[in-house]
């Protein structure tokens, strides 16, 4: 392995994810040198390598043994098994988010980047974007916490785009926003108001997910999240309310900008041998509360049981 200073990067994916925001990134970062991609598409990989003068990759592991590090932009139940692979191969792990949609691969790929001693990370965006990660750490120090809210309004699915969407991001129009941006809400609320120690679902319209949460803290927050938002009512809200008022997160930055940090991150844990922040055990996390959250939803289309 080269020094920690600067780590050949791999990229399996080749979808819009990254093809915009993780291959720019890793080509233009100071300290990594993007050296290929793989991805379960061929043409589609010798495209995206043509553009950045890296390469095409047809055996995914040889991909993790030319690189120090591996960057994964695929749907989550596609990254775990391969992510466990190239930990096994003494890669270091820059992860999309969820890390998985089932506890068992998530916990399998911590295991196996404890194993063999391998930084990781997850890009869950808004923690590294600079106002709103100051922001965080700003509440994450306050006391006096009560309650928090983040609402995820997305409006990805509007009608007569479904088939479009769902050519590149097959995964998200099948697990729904739970999985999508319940992340990015779990990774905001769990530093501030502490592990969740119960969670429950309940469905809204099209794709919604109303989350209530009870943190070891004592505060309880809710989250509210979907992909099938009018464009009209879209939009990210985070708030916390508590004993010095309310606060309320300020949002800004690009995703590749956000990528970069989570780059410096995983290069500092490389470096030192600390655990990052959004590390694959923080991923694991939040795959186990939203597979409870999903446990805990009614079937589909079932009547609510209101009593008599």
């Amino acid at each position: 392995m080269t020094s920690t200073d600067s780590l050949r990067f791999g990229l399996v994916g080749t979808g819009p994810w990254a093809t915009r925001t993780y291959a720019p990134t890793l080509a233009a970062h100071p300290r990594t040198s993007f050296t290929g991609v793989w991805g379960r598409r061929p043409q589609a990989a010798a495209e995206l390598a043509a553009a950045h003068g890296v390469t095409a990759y047809d055996d995914v592991d040889a991909l993790f043994a030319a690189c120090d590090a591996v960057a994964f932009a695929v749907p989550p139940d596609v990254q775990a098994p391969l992510a466990a692979r190239a930990a096994a191969a003494g890669c270091h792990l820059l992860l999309d988010k969820p890390l998985a949609t089932e506890p068992d691969a998530a916990r399998a790929v911590v295991e196996a980047a404890d194993a063999a001693g391998v930084a990781s990370a997850v890009f869950c965006t808004l923690r590294y974007a600079s106002v709103p990660a100051a922001w965080i750490a700003e509440q994450a120090a306050a006391k006096g916490w009560f309650t928090g809210r983040a609402d995820w309004y997305g409006a990805l699915y509007t009608p007569g785009d479904d088939a479009a969407v769902r050519s590149w991001t097959p995964w998200r129009a099948d697990r729904g926003a739970l999985w999508d941006v319940g992340p990015h809400a779990l990774s905001i609320l769990l530093p501030i108001l502490g592990d969740v120690a119960d969670v429950m679902a309940r469905r809204g319209p099209g794709d919604t997910v109303h989350l209530v949460l009870r943190h070891t803290s004592g505060a309880s927050s809710t989250a509210t999240l979907s992909l099938t938002a009018p464009p009209a009512a879209g939009g990210i809200a985070v708030e916390l309310r508590g004993s010095e008022g309310v606060a309320t997160m300020p949002t800004g930055g690009t995703p590749q900008e956000s990528l970069a940090v989570a780059v410096d991150a995983l290069l500092e844990s490389a470096r030192t041998g600390e655990p990052a922040a959004c590390d694959a055990r923080f991923g694991l996390r939040l795959t186990e509360i939203l597979s409870a959250a999903e446990r805990s939803l009614p079937p589909a289309g079932a009547e609510p049981d209101l009593g008599e």
